[in-house]
């Protein structure tokens, strides 16, 4: 699964990378996680990519009360094509969720050990993701999920999902609202490249959402 992230690199770094001719507005963010609000990368009407604000945590448009329901925060990439909580947003609503790290938890000796995740040269990344818009009776959202895949062999030694990672070369067509090529979509979300990823321990400080500083990132020198 993926239930916590970072995203702290300039923003001009991140327009670059994402190719938005959109404007990011945003603090560094260390610790991320679900129900809060964060830029995802989207394809607008025009065809071009732009940063807009969402809710980790899915609600389909067909939710009458949110709060009766379940809003899953990661979607199996293997099924999301056909399971009716995922499968419209899969064929017709894909987005690019940036991130520069994300975090897992290895079971060490009966505890719980947070490592942190990320691109060996340290670039930005692209989780693949899925968005719904749900109008309600008094207030409209757009809220997001996370696709997850198998492990790579680095991840496979820390835990048995990871966050599905969209080849750069492959935005375009993830992207794509018009590509609706369940195999074709499915071939961008399997396990990224083990060579391409580092990872290493950091403080069990991350655990708890309310701590958000660099930090975090920092390699884990001594029990904490």
């Amino acid at each position: 699964m993926c239930g916590r992230y970072a995203l702290y690199g300039p923003p001009a770094q991140l327009r670059q990378h994402f190719a938005s001719g959109s404007e990011l507005y945003l603090a560094p963010r260390f610790n991320i996680a679900p129900s809060q609000t964060v830029p995802i990368v989207r394809q607008s009407t025009a065809g071009q990519r732009d940063f807009v604000l969402a809710k980790w945590g899915l609600i389909p448009s067909w939710v009458k009360d949110p709060a009766e329901l379940s809003q899953p925060i990661n979607a199996k990439g293997e099924t999301a094509a056909i399971k009716p909580m995922f499968r419209h947003a899969f064929r017709k609503s894909r987005v690019i969720v940036p991130a520069d790290c994300f975090y897992e938890w290895k079971l060490i000796a009966g505890k719980k050990q947070p490592y942190l995740i990320r691109m060996r040269d340290e670039s930005p990344f692209g989780m693949a993701g899925l968005l719904e818009h749900w109008a309600g009776p008094e207030s409209e959202i757009l809220t997001f999920a996370i696709l997850t895949t198998v492990p790579n062999p680095l991840m496979a030694e820390i835990h048995t999902r990871m966050p599905a990672i969209v080849h750069p070369q492959d935005y375009a067509q993830w992207l794509d609202p018009k590509l609706s090529d369940v195999e074709r979509l499915q071939s961008m979300v399997g396990p990224y490249p083990e060579r391409l990823m580092e990872a290493y321990p950091v403080s069990r400080n991350v655990n708890l959402p309310a701590n958000d500083g660099p930090e975090l990132i920092e390699p884990l020198t001594e029990a904490q």
